[in-house]
């Protein structure tokens, strides 16, 4: 029996009391067999469709340039093609809400369970655009692939049977786990150049590497475009990154994004494209590209996007899109920027930076943040004044950014090189290849075999430890240790959910060098190394190597399996079907209720938080991802890794009426919630940065949270909070953080008349009988304001769609076989 979040039991759901643990298809799907099936056509990325999307995009920029009269980059565009109504939306950069067309949503599974759950809300047959869930988060690594594999498949076989039989039931793609990881599989079956793809992670950007403008949302966001309604985002500012030269020895693409987190910081790239142009661009391969524009979600940026190219051509004949290939040259100005912004970009990019690639050294970036950056020539001199620990405690391969079958070659070269002398791994080497194509095109050619041989371990197809799906035995929680990856994110507790833990990043190239080194204490790339036996050597940079397999890539469309032609004969399937045994992973939810003008007043202060707080530090993964379809439960998770400016302790804080101290922040609200109290969170800059994990909304505004207030907002998280009806709302004065103390609380002042232009007054009561008045602003306009008075944006499509069809794809059948 599924329970909504209010704990009301729901019997509109069904669910077999003998189902049985579920199973991953493991034979490809045909695609004739898929077009043979006309719903299970509309998820494809079809020749109609991206013609369609083309025809669609000339006639938006026909209007847009008579409105501009000006050259247009490639960034625009793409966003521009997609306006919702090209003829009279406001463009004003950095300033003005776009309303736009999506071609296509995709979703992982972690995040997927609340997306449909919301969806299922909306009261909605069928998803509007095509879409695709991908199961590639909920595999934990432990023990190696099939092991891993295995436990999965058991351990997360009730949320495997949600997911399956809701996109059966709505028309969406389902790609099982073991299949791949979400953003490698779209590059390789559904990408298409100029599109635009939203998906609920943030690192969806990687698909600027085919030339797609290609953005991290939440669910909600999802939901508006999967219920046929447009959506919205702040139209972007420009940085354009002039290329030049070409990459050579030790260089890869992902030090390309490394250098321009350097330069750029982590919030750097907030509401900003990230435009690549010049003649260096057509020097990488379409997956190098995807690497960069990938790890563009470690500078905040909306998205990052490359010019379309032969490489990209190349790229779609070998995953067997020709058609779309041939389609996207005969479209190449759609594609490219104008030729005047190359000749003269200065006028129309915001900010610019030029690479010469040719000069570009190996990176290493981190500890605790990916845009700390320094050549790892300098790596030794950096770990000794710092106290890093020099030794290497284990290295890592894969993810979603660095998988290709060109990383793995590359890779492969230097496993080479050290077993020719006997050389093998100091220390534990994981790989985790980032879909099942890839995987067994790379054991079908020799790659997996040069790298097992020099210790390494595959894993499975999945995120693993780098989203937090590591379970380690080697280290104590707290312990201090180096690990170096070839993932995108490294702060504190990510991978391995030890705050201690040093991560640092590089290319796969740089961190096989550092594997068979074993510490951080020399160059591996230069200095002398010592194998097994004692017998000294040196590794050589890497050879060039082809970026696609000569002989095709094996293992296509591995796991797959597309919507039911008749939505009808399908139910979805929540729980186990005992109405004793209530589900313990998904929840089905309630609408938040509308905005009460009587909670404005008197609210405490949760907690004032310091420092780096991202989505990892409101709403950890690890261990809670098993409870991102429980709203409630996985609401105890909340905020339990920021850190107390006024104590600084992670994760605590005082409950002003009680005046008990050190007391778990979920405990807390839920507390002020029962006592009827709507109450505010304080942060510091950039707040909200990391992962697009929209339950770092949800659960504040679950548990009774009205406002957000702080020094300066991460773009996801702060359109999370604005969807899930939470006031986001940031210091007129950014010193003005410091006069919260402890045991205040805080009155909003005409909030019923809130509009887009005037500042919100926020009046602090302080525990020693003083007030004051605090100037905040906010970015919300009048479809937002709408959002928060309703309650959520979400109240708002369901109120489109009719209250009567809020169950509508829930009647009773037979469930789906698992």
């Amino acid at each position: 029996m599924a329970q909504s979040s209010n704990g009301v039991n729901l019997p509109v759901v069904t669910a077999s009391p003998t189902m049985q643990p579920f199973q991953i298809a493991a034979e490809s799907v045909p695609m004739a067999e898929i077009r043979a099936n006309k719903r299970a056509m509309a998820v494809e990325t079809t020749r109609e469709l991206v013609e369609r999307v083309y025809q669609c995009s000339e006639k938006n920029l026909a209007i847009v340039r008579k409105r501009l009269g000006r050259p247009l980059t490639l960034g625009e565009k793409i966003v521009f093609g997609h306006l919702a109504e090209a003829e009279t939306q406001p463009l004003e950069r950095g300033k003005s809400f776009l309303r736009l067309m999506v071609d296509r949503v995709i979703m992982q599974d972690a995040t997927a369970q609340m997306a449909i759950l919301q969806f299922m809300q909306a009261g909605k047959f069928e998803s509007a655009v095509p879409a695709s869930v991908h199961c590639d988060h909920l595999i934990q690594a432990y023990e190696g692939s099939s092991t891993d594999l295995g436990r999965a498949l058991d351990t997360n076989a009730e949320v495997y049977n949600f997911l399956k039989s809701a996109c059966s039931k709505y028309g969406i793609g389902f790609w099982g786990p073991g299949s791949g990881i979400i953003h490698q599989v779209v590059l390789e079956n559904y990408a298409f150049p100029g599109g635009l793809i939203i998906g609920s992670d943030s690192h969806t950007p990687n698909m600027g590497g085919l030339s797609m403008v290609a953005i991290g949302v939440g669910g909600a966001d999802t939901v508006d475009a999967m219920a046929g309604f447009a959506w919205e985002v702040l139209n972007p500012k420009l940085v354009g990154v002039k290329l030049t030269g070409e990459l050579s020895g030790w260089a890869a693409p992902k030090d390309i994004i490394l250098h321009v987190a350097g330069k750029l910081t982590v919030k750097g790239g907030t509401n900003r494209i990230i435009e690549y142009f010049g003649p260096g661009c057509a020097t990488l391969s379409t997956t190098g590209k995807a690497t960069v524009t990938n790890m563009g979600a470690e500078i905040g940026a909306t998205t990052s996007v490359f010019p379309f190219d032969q490489n990209a051509v190349r790229y779609m004949n070998a995953t067997e899109r020709a058609e779309l290939g041939k389609l996207a040259e005969q479209y190449n100005h759609l594609l490219t920027a104008d030729p005047e912004v190359e000749q003269n970009p200065e006028k129309y990019f915001d900010e610019i930076l030029e690479i010469d690639l040719s000069k570009l050294e190996p990176l290493i970036n981190g500890p605790f943040t990916p845009d700390l950056a320094r050549p790892v020539s300098e790596m030794a001199k950096d770990a000794l004044a710092n106290d890093y620990p020099e030794k290497v405690s284990v290295t890592l391969v894969g993810s979603c950014t660095n998988s290709s079958y060109e990383d793995l070659s590359r890779a492969a070269k230097i496993a080479e090189q050290a077993r020719a002398v006997g050389a093998r791994v100091k220390m534990p080497f994981f790989i985790n290849p980032g879909s099942a194509q890839i995987r067994e095109t790379i054991e079908r050619d020799g790659q997996l075999a040069s790298l097992e041989a020099i210790g390494g371990e595959m894993m499975a197809n999945a995120c693993g430890p780098c989203i937090g799906q590591w379970k380690r035995d080697d280290i104590k929680k707290g312990e201090r240790n180096t690990i170096i990856s070839s993932y995108n994110r490294n702060f504190p507790g990510r991978n391995d959910a030890n705050p201690a833990t040093l991560a640092f990043v590089a290319s796969p190239e740089v961190v096989i060098a550092y594997a068979l080194a074993g510490d951080l204490s020399i160059n591996p790339l230069c200095d002398e190394l010592t194998a097994e036996g004692g017998k000294k050597y040196r590794l050589t940079p890497p050879p060039k190597v082809d970026a696609l397999p000569a002989n095709g890539y094996a293992g296509r469309r591995k796991g797959y399996m597309p919507p039911a032609p008749n939505a009808s004969s399908v139910a979805v399937v929540v729980g186990s079907g005992d109405p004793a045994t209530p589900s313990e992973r998904l929840q089905i939810l309630d609408p938040f209720q509308p905005m009460v003008k009587d909670e404005m007043t008197d609210l405490p202060v949760l907690i004032k938080t310091k420092g780096k707080t991202t989505t990892d530090h409101i709403s950890p993964a690890g261990t809670w991802l098993r409870y991102r379809g429980h709203l409630d439960k996985i609401s105890d998770n909340m905020l339990t890794g920021a850190i107390n400016a006024w104590s600084g302790e992670a994760g605590t804080t005082t409950n002003i009426y009680t005046h008990e101290k050190s007391v778990p922040v979920p405990q807390v609200a839920r507390d002020y919630k029962a006592r009827g109290k709507r109450w505010v969170i304080i942060g510091d800059e950039n707040y909200g940065e990391g992962s697009s994990r929209e339950h770092a909304a949800m659960s504040p505004r679950y548990l009774g949270c009205l406002a957000v207030v702080v020094r300066s907002f991460a773009r996801i998280h702060e359109s999370n909070l604005k969807k899930q009806g939470i006031l986001p709302l940031t210091f007129v004065n950014s010193a003005d953080y410091d006069k919260i103390k402890e045991g205040d609380t805080v009155s909003f002042e005409y909030l019923q008349e809130l509009d887009p232009v005037r500042t919100v007054n926020m009046k602090v009561n302080h525990p020693d009988g003083t007030s004051e008045i605090i100037a905040l602003a906010h970015t919300m306009n009048m479809e937002h304001i709408a959002w928060f008075e309703a309650g959520s944006a979400l109240n708002l499509i369901r109120l489109h769609a009719g209250e009567a069809s809020l169950t509508a794809g829930m009647q009773e059948a037979p469930p789906v076989a698992a």
